[in-house]
């Protein structure tokens, strides 16, 4: 899981005017990924982290209400499919 300052150092972006929002994208991140994936995702996979930063720089650089912000890149599409097809299947409860 990426921190503000992977964030930061990913989208170029120095100070601290934009932390709070930056954050705020990463916790989505995690979220979205999340539903996208399942739950048994590995967290700390680095596809993961790149597709969180993925996530953020869209995010952050799609802000307005048109535009592309709806649309995700490939590449993103690729890693949440390979992210949710390599987590481990979850435990059934011992219901077997």
């Amino acid at each position: 899981m990426i921190t503000l300052d992977d964030a930061k150092t990913f989208l170029r972006v120095d100070g601290t005017d934009d932390d709070a929002l930056i954050q705020s994208l990463i916790d989505a991140s995690v979220e979205y990924l999340a539903n996208a994936t399942g739950s048994n995702v590995d967290m700390s996979s680095k596809v993961y982290d790149l597709a969180q930063k993925i996530l953020v720089v869209h995010w952050y650089e799609n802000r307005e209400p048109v535009g592309q912000a709806n649309v995700l890149a490939y590449s993103l599409e690729s890693m949440i499919m390979q992210l949710r097809y390599t987590a481990p299947d979850p435990v059934d409860g011992g219901s077997t």
